[in-house]
């Protein structure tokens, strides 16, 4: 339960890391959807021989999830895309302009064919591709005694950190190599036994020029006796792949409908309202009558539930894909036009345009083809009417925003973390048509400049706090033309949606084009978007752009535009913008902050069955509010560990590193994620939020003690690391010495841990540490200080 929460979680976490306990793990659940061997060979035979070589390449690789979803694939443009999805999802550093796992893959795959040549039936590729190149290799040259043997030594690989060897032999000196297990015999490598047992290493050692090498290598396999196989079964097991996450997701993009499928009647329109950068507009709308769709009842609640998929294919290849789902209130009358609209921005040329529309209540779809030739826009252009005259005179305002994307203005934030003092901030702008420019921090207006260079310098402060910077265009006659804004002192967890458009204070009438940015952690991933007309949800898009056309409702004076963003792992945040709001309405923001208690009794067991009016919260002497009260489960933590490696920590270094690695390999579950900090005279992000703990311990390899220690620098680099991360938050923290000339004082970090959110644990390592302080420092963030002589 996740209200006896983050206390007592992260305590045992510092136990953990203290003892070094093992913690198991469920089992995992069987897979009966597996193809048979013969089902798949049968599907691999119907390929183009492009798809059966891919296959080989990657027979080691790919899952057999993986293997069902390509082989259902029946076109050759939706291979072609799974290809490059199946390595975009193996890539671990998405940042970088190459994908380091696919170049290795392909350079161990060149390799293996011009050695081995057979890529399926030679273990020797199989255990190359997995493990890479071994360290060492040793042939026998004494085919009269002993089978043709390759010894292979290990100085650690891929799947197994230790040292170990392999041994290949060729029976009958003919066919591929095969891996040899000790549970065969010795008997098994020589010529002249059959497989009978009778011989032994010294022959070989005694028999082949390089016998002590061989002997000595097949000597090791031995002595691991039945422990080999698990070895063997490490270094030769199948990739266990990213997840299947992305295979769901990739299949649920087919615009394929099944044989039989009952029809949606529909209508597909195409205009070209505008560009967008580059790029021209492309918006389909579907129509279909309300009684031709079914309904879904729940309650007293009924609504029409569509989904969209799409894909573009431009010279055969796929260029684009996507979904939109699209939710109406079920009042509507059975002659009722529901439209459906999508955009996409695409180049002037020729394409293929796919669209399958399926009713999720009834089960009908609709699907149609069509070859489009995208024109060059060039300003404002209106799209030529639907037929339906009334959609065309509610479109019509949403169309015309298109244009306003021709003008825009980018705020550009300094280099550098850890952001104070006095800084200059520049934008970057497009239009001949801003007379003006605003800046606003934190909503608080400090600076208008009416001719270029647009920019301000401001006073930060000394401590890294975040701030939020705003700039907003006007023409001449003061309207306002489009705003960005920043925020400063955030790192890459930030996670923000906002609402571009519709803008705070303009009319609408009919019609708007709801435009929405959305900043995602780093390595996170945006699952959808959905948009909200006051508390009806009218579309939910799962790619960029997220721009949607929202017709208003008539007779409604003032509504609300809200747009909710989920990642993959269900996380969400929100924006939301009033419609022709009144100008004496203001909007508060209003912060809340989560409190994460854990309620123990004597003996240290959880107490049950606690309601809201148990608990009292006090700030400064002054009693709060509790807005919110609930028992959570198992919510995901963020936990910083940070290592002190000064010159000081030279003995203890490596003990202390195993216990981080222990507690990372122990405590972090497939939902939480992990960083590692090292500092010595400055800190140092070593790996930064992951789940993944072999990246994890690469983080704590190599450390080398020296030079000072900057305490207290790392306490506040470390807090500032979390900002943008929710939920439960805690940096463990190891040191064995005082601060030695930290930028930040004692009473700077304190303070800012206090602000901060996150639960500091400190361990002190001997007795040249500041106790009271870091008792101070973990006692203020709820937190506990443990030493250790």
């Amino acid at each position: 339960m996740r209200a006896v929460g983050v206390l007592k979680r992260a305590s045992l976490l510092v136990l953990i890391l203290l003892s070094c306990l093992p913690l198991t793990s469920g089992a995992a659940g069987k897979d009966d959807s597996r193809m048979s061997k013969k089902e798949v060979r049968a599907a691999v035979e119907k390929l183009p021989q492009k798809y059966k070589d891919w296959l080989a390449e990657v027979d080691v690789l790919i899952t057999d999830e993986e293997l069902k979803a390509f082989l259902a694939l029946e076109k050759d443009y939706q291979r072609d895309a799974f290809i490059k999805n199946f390595w975009e999802a193996r890539d671990k550093y998405k940042g970088t302009a190459r994908n380091e796992f696919y170049d290795q893959w392909q350079a161990r795959v060149r390799e293996v064919r011009e050695r081995f040549g057979d890529m399926r039936n030679d273990e020797r590729a199989r255990i190359f591709l997995l493990n890479g190149p071994p360290a060492g290799a040793v042939a026998s040259t004494c085919s009269t005694l002993i089978w043709p043997l390759e010894v292979w030594y290990y100085h650690g690989s891929d799947r197994l950190g230790d040292d170990f060897f392999v041994v290949f032999y060729r029976k009958w000196g003919a066919g591929p190599y095969r891996l040899w297990n000790p549970v065969e015999g010795i008997g098994t490598l020589f010529v002249d036994s059959g497989g009978a047992s009778g011989h032994s290493l010294g022959e070989i050692a005694g028999g082949c020029r390089n016998g002590d090498q061989l002997a000595g290598a097949i000597g090791w396999v031995m002595s691991q006796g039945m422990g080999y196989s698990m070895i063997q079964a490490r270094i030769e097991s199948k990739d266990k792949g990213p997840g299947g996450e992305w295979v769901a997701s990739f299949g649920s993009y087919s615009t394929d409908v099944p044989p039989g499928a009952p029809a949606l009647p529909a209508k597909l329109d195409l205009a070209y309202p505008g560009r967008h950068q580059t790029r021209t507009v492309v918006q389909g709308i579907l129509t279909v009558q309300a009684g031709d769709a079914g309904q879904a009842k729940l309650a007293d609640h009924r609504s029409y539930n569509f989904l969209i998929t799409g894909e573009v294919l431009q010279k055969g290849q796929l260029f684009d894909n996507f979904r939109y789902k699209f939710d109406f209130p079920g009042t509507e009358a059975p002659e009722t036009a529901l439209p459906l609209l999508f955009q996409r921005y695409l180049r002037p040329g020729e394409y293929d345009l796919i669209v399958k529309l399926e009713d999720l209540n009834s089960g009908k779809l609709f699907r149609a083809e069509r070859s489009i030739n995208v024109p060059a826009v060039e300003g404002v252009a209106l799209p030529p009417p639907p037929e339906d005259a009334e959609s065309a005179a509610l479109l019509a305002e949403a169309n015309a925003a298109i244009a306003n994307g021709e003008t825009t203005l980018k705020l550009i934030p300094p280099h550098g973390d850890l952001r104070t003092g006095m800084l200059r901030f520049d934008t970057l702008s497009t239009g001949s048509n801003i007379a003006s420019v605003t800046f606003a921090l934190d909503d608080k207006p400090v600076l208008t400049k009416r001719k270029p260079p647009f920019s301000v310098e401001l006073d930060l402060g000394s401590l890294p706090r975040p701030r939020k910077l705003t700039a907003t265009a006007f023409d001449a006659k003061g309207a306002e033309l489009v705003n960005d804004e920043i925020l400063i002192n955030a790192t890459d967890h930030r996670f923000k949606v906002r609402l571009i458009e519709p803008r705070r204070g303009q009319r609408y009438e009919n019609s708007l084009l709801a435009q929405v940015q959305v900043d995602a952690p780093e390595g996170e991933t945006v699952e959808r978007v959905e948009l909200f007309l006051n508390e009806a949800r009218m579309a939910t898009l799962y790619q960029p752009p997220y721009a949607q056309p929202i017709l208003l409702p008539k007779n409604e004076p003032l509504s609300y535009v809200r747009a909710v963003a989920y990642l993959t792992d269900g996380n969400s945040t929100e924006d939301l913008v009033f419609v022709n709001a009144p100008e004496n309405m203001e909007q508060i923001d209003v912060d809340f902050v989560e409190l994460y208690a854990s309620v123990l009794d004597r003996r240290g067991h959880p107490v049950q069955g606690l309601a809201q009016k148990d608990f009292s919260v006090v700030e400064d002497g002054v009693r709060q509010e509790i807005a919110r009260f609930e028992k959570v489960n198992d919510q995901p933590i963020h936990a910083a560990v940070a290592i002190d490696t000064s010159a000081s920590m030279e003995e203890s270094l490596d003990e202390a590193r195993l216990a981080a690695l222990r507690f990372l390999q122990n405590a972090i579950k497939p939902k939480d994620r992990a960083a590692i900090i090292t500092f010595n005279d400055r800190p140092n992000l070593a790996v930064k939020f992951t789940k993944d703990t072999t990246t994890l311990a690469g983080g704590l390899a190599g450390l080398k003690a020296e030079r000072a220690t900057a305490l207290y620098d790392t306490i506040v680099f470390s807090l500032f690391y979390f900002n943008g991360i929710k939920g439960q938050r805690a940096v463990l923290l190891l040191s064995d010495g005082k601060d030695e000339g930290s930028r930040f004082g004692y009473e700077d970090a304190l303070e800012y841990a206090r602000r901060a959110g996150v639960t500091i644990y400190t361990i002190g390592l001997g007795d040249d540490v500041e106790k009271k302080k870091l008792e101070k420092i973990s006692e203020e963030t709820g937190g506990r200080a443990f030493f250790i002589k």
